[in-house]
């Protein structure tokens, strides 16, 4: 889908994200005056211009921007989905492939090769083809990532929506000083061999601790990139960066990748967004939020939101008051599902719609799972706009993450050097 043109014609001397966070409305200080814009499905002009680069241009101290254009009314506004949970007991969760070095990831390129593409935490992304999986890397950037803290390495990548025209793809990491990294890479003349050389770095974000550096990356159906980065670690965000429009830290951010990829927030108030994902049918965003000390939240936001929602961290965890009172004009979304360090789980790993073809009955349920425990839960919306969460699966897996292949079929990540695949008994 193309995105909506930019005006450059307006121009915000300062913005303040303090009290944001109603979906409906978009919150901007300007000249001395709020100006509130209602929700409108029609692309408004962009209020904030980008700046303009020759080039993306890495950097530490850029100053935030807060995105501010609404996405276009999806083409698909009617999509298949289950109004109940399918008998998880006649599904499970196959060994696909083994003896993998810490999987943290797994995608495709939307190519029609057919290929899965495989990230390990060292700083390598495998192939699998045909039934097996390659000897050589795609890519190989080890030389580049830190990634002796448990949380820190190769994190997250993601192909280009027309990766077949262009061979662009994007990768988050830690690099050797410990900072979040999120660049460009192109294939190589071999399709199956990336070239390190190619890397334009888009942003590097200076990481105070070595934990939660977020990771999760993505492209929306608007066609911006969108990647998650942490709070900056210790426990209860003790620099208060969740809160802090003036940093990237506990931050979604996005970029116009086919223009002037500048880094902008479009959403705050996240601890650890270690994995999001959108509904590839319909734009709809989940996004897991790894929590403190009690609480696992999973959000949910339409495909029309607007720029500036806040997700409560570190005033909120979960659905739970954290720390300190908010302003009274503070408003954030809530999750809409939770679970309890009490329950024996510990981490939430954030994952995907399901969209294959071969169980229909699967459609449009999202598919969760905590790292410590490896249960897996199913998320829905019912016919009557309720929402339902069932724990599906009891695994013995670390889950990394999910994927999917290029039909949609869903895989899991088992930190261990395993990847699972959804399949029915």
């Amino acid at each position: 889908m193309a995105k909506q043109p930019k005006n450059a014609q307006n121009k915000i001397l300062i913005i303040i994200l303090s009290g944001l966070g109603l979906i409906a409305l978009i919150i901007i200080f300007a000249l001395g005056k709020l100006i509130y814009q209602k929700l409108d499905m029609s692309p408004p002009a962009k209020i904030t211009p980008l700046p303009s680069f020759s080039s993306p241009v890495p950097t530490e101290t850029l100053q935030p921007d807060l995105a501010t254009e609404i996405p276009p009314t999806p083409e698909n506004t009617e999509v298949p989905s289950a109004n109940s949970f399918p008998l998880a007991a006649n599904y499970e969760w196959s060994v696909f492939l083994s003896g993998m070095d810490r999987p943290i990831d797994l995608t495709h390129a939307n190519d029609d090769s057919g290929r899965i593409f495989i990230a390990e935490q060292r700083g390598v992304i495998r192939i699998w083809e045909n039934g097996e999986l390659m000897s050589s890397p795609f890519l190989d950037i080890q030389y580049l990532i830190d990634s002796s803290g448990n949380e820190q390495g190769f994190l997250g990548f993601v192909f280009h929506p027309d990766y077949q025209l262009n061979g662009y793809f994007y990768v988050n990491y830690t690099n050797l000083n410990g900072n979040t990294t999120i660049s460009r890479f192109q294939v190589s003349a071999d399709p199956n061999i990336a070239d390190p050389a190619t890397e334009t770095i888009y942003l590097t974000v200076h990481q105070p601790y070595s934990n939660h550096n977020g990771g999760g990356m993505a492209f929306g159906l608007d066609g911006y990139l969108y990647a998650g980065i942490g709070d900056g670690g210790l426990a209860g965000d003790p620099l208060e960066n969740g809160q802090n429009p003036d940093s990237f830290l506990g931050k979604l951010i996005r970029f116009d990748v086919d223009n002037d990829p500048v880094p902008e927030i479009w959403a705050l108030g996240l601890r650890n967004p270690w994995r999001f994902s959108f509904d590839s049918l319909n734009g709809d965003l989940y996004l897991a939020d790894v929590g403190q000390n009690i609480y696992e939240e999973v959000n949910f936001l339409p495909f029309s939101t607007a720029a500036g929602t806040n997700f409560g961290w570190d005033y909120f965890e979960g659905n739970h008051g954290f720390e300190d009172n908010p302003p009274e004009s503070f408003t954030s979304v809530f999750p809409v599902a939770e679970y309890s360090h009490q329950e024996g789980g510990c981490s939430v790993t954030g994952g995907s719609v399901y969209r294959g073809e071969l169980y229909p009955e699967w459609q449009g349920i999202y598919f969760y799972a905590d790292y410590c425990t490896g249960y897996v839960w199913g998320l829905l919306r019912n016919n009557s706009g309720e929402w339902q969460n069932e724990l599906l699966f009891q695994t013995d897996a670390n889950i990394s993450s999910f994927g999917s292949d290029e039909d949609g079929e869903l895989y899991i990540t088992d930190l261990n050097g395993i990847i699972f695949k959804l399949k029915r008994n």
